[in-house]
């Protein structure tokens, strides 16, 4: 017997001995520790059972259970289980080679049981498929997690407070698309509430617990600091603040109108708050409240109380400037311009001041551009129309009589002293400051200009002057030549050097004669006599 096992073992010693000279090649870095145990991967003289052999070893990786129940990459192969391994996963071709040969632009997803939809069909591999921190290896592909907070735990904004089921509210094309429902809650989102941001209600990622109070949320909004409770809803709706269930017409004794539909709460219930005009309260707590127009408008009277507190004598509660008092019962009816007026524009200080002068000059002292010069009796050129409004002054029964652009020009524009008598006639009285010439043409402006505008002038040098304009001279500016200021006439010397002596490159040794020599079209134009 103990031959017989010598025998054996020395016949299994030569056949691996055998097999070990007869492999190809190197195993890869993982298998490694098998090359001196050629009957661990491989049946002697046969392959049927390779695959088994494989799936042995790899049985505690689960893809022997995949295989078998159809699941998971290796599971969904088409005809896997009449593959083989090595199809795939070949060997003996050297320690660094990668017995997993996976294309990445051309590997289906879907065959695995994390098939890639939304965002993450955009992500490399790597986000999901990490090497082992400890180790710094690459981990296998199929042992990526499947969890969402697995990968996404840094991006976790609620910090886990939520638990780990981020698809219950998340979906996979943007963390920001969440479908998380608020009416499957004790608090159902209506009217604003639907547009309010989760943060708002929920600080600091509080989601379980929330109080469903308004105050508890609204504390801050309330304007009547607390002084009516706290059942907002009693009065406001979720349609907004402003939305209000009471009626001031129905629930209290003064219905509002005009001006006061637009006021605000608090402009009337200024201390003691609104319960003290309750309409049900009216007859017990609102004996000493008062609805009359002074009790809320007493720093509004301009009349400091002369007329009485009966406002609506003579206002409405359209507006305050809106009132029915009639001027034309007076003895100063109001007419053109005067019916614009603003009471206060006559009746300064204390209004409707009795035995109110009614003469012009009166009121408009301070608008008398004449300073008196013309007398009081305004009546005699104007007219209540306006200033301006045909003025019983005819211009052109003067010695000035109006042509042109004088025509539509203010009085005080020429009569600016207020006295008309002694104004001057000539252009320069009046344009001196729109004399873009400066007096260097002469004081008659009429020569060029005329009334109708001082852009359009009319003037030939050829006809008016002694100096007919020829060769370049045709296009200079007349300030060339014209430079100092005339008083009365224009007197102007006319030979070249009276312009030209610092164009003189002769420097006067040739007299004062250019055109000798020199013409109108360019000095380097030499005339050759």
């Amino acid at each position: 017997m103990l031959f017989i096992a010598v025998l054996n073992y020395v016949q299994a010693g030569m056949l691996d001995s055998m097999e070990k000279a007869l492999m190809p090649g190197e195993l890869s870095a993982a298998h490694a520790r098998f090359e001196n145990n050629c009957t661990d991967c491989h049946k002697l003289f046969g392959q049927e059972q390779q695959n088994r052999l494989c799936l042995d070893c790899h049985d505690h990786k689960n893809i022997a259970g995949d295989i078998k129940n159809g699941r998971g990459y290796h599971g969904r192969i088409p005809d896997v289980k009449n593959k083989e391994c090595r199809v795939c996963h070949s060997e003996h071709k050297g320690r660094q080679y990668s017995i997993v040969l996976l294309d990445k632009q051309a590997f289906d997803h879907r065959l695995t049981d994390f098939p890639l939809r939304g965002r993450h069909g955009d992500a490399p591999c790597q986000a999901c498929h990490k090497n082992n921190k400890k180790t710094g290896k690459a981990k296998p592909y199929h042992q990526a997690p499947k969890q969402c907070v697995k990968c996404h735990k840094p991006d976790d904004a609620h910090d886990g407070r939520l638990g780990k089921q981020c698809g219950s509210c998340h979906t996979q094309m943007r963390w920001q698309n969440f479908r998380f429902d608020h009416a499957t809650t004790k608090f159902k989102l209506k009217g604003k509430h639907k547009g309010v941001e989760c943060r708002l209600c929920h600080p600091q990622e509080r989601y379980s617990g929330v109080p469903g109070k308004c105050v508890a949320c609204h504390k801050g909004d309330d304007k009547h600091k607390g002084r009516y409770g706290k059942k907002c809803q009693d009065c406001h709706s979720v349609s907004g603040w402003g939305s209000q269930k009471f009626d001031h017409n129905k629930d209290t004794d003064y219905p509002l109108k005009g001006r006061h539909m637009s006021v605000t709460c608090q402009q009337c219930h200024r201390s003691e708050g609104f319960k003290v005009y309750v309409k049900e309260n009216t007859k017990k707590k609102n004996k000493k409240s008062t609805t009359d127009c002074y009790a809320c408008h007493r720093l509004q009277d301009e009349h400091k109380g002369q007329y009485g507190r009966k406002c609506h004598a003579c206002h409405t509660v359209k507006a305050w400037n809106k009132s029915t008092f009639d001027h034309k019962k007076t003895d100063f009816p109001l007419k053109g311009k005067h019916k614009k007026v603003a009471c206060g524009d006559c009746h300064p200080g204390v209004l409707y001041e009795e035995n109110l002068k009614t003469d012009c000059f009166s009121c408009h002292r301070q608008d008398d551009v004449h300073h008196e010069k013309q007398g009081k009796k305004c009546q005699e050129c104007h007219n209540e129309e306006g200033w301006r409004h045909n003025v019983n002054f005819d211009h052109d029964l003067v010695k000035f009589p109006l042509l042109g652009a004088h025509v539509a020009l203010a009085c005080e524009e020429c009569h600016d002293s207020g006295s008309f008598k002694d104004t001057k006639a000539s252009c320069l009285a009046c344009h001196k400051g729109n004399d873009v010439h400066e007096r260097s043409l002469g004081a008659q402006c009429d020569v060029c200009h005329y009334v109708g505008d001082w852009k359009a002038w009319e003037f030939d040098h050829d006809k008016q002057t002694d100096f007919e304009l020829e060769g370049k001279h045709k296009g200079i500016v007349c300030k060339a030549c014209h430079r100092e200021p005339v008083k009365n006439e224009m007197d102007m010397p006319n030979d070249c050097q009276d312009c030209h002596l610092q164009d003189d490159a002769h420097d006067g040794e040739f007299g004062r004669r250019c055109q000798r020599c020199h013409n109108t079209e360019s000095f380097s134009e030499i005339n050759m006599r």
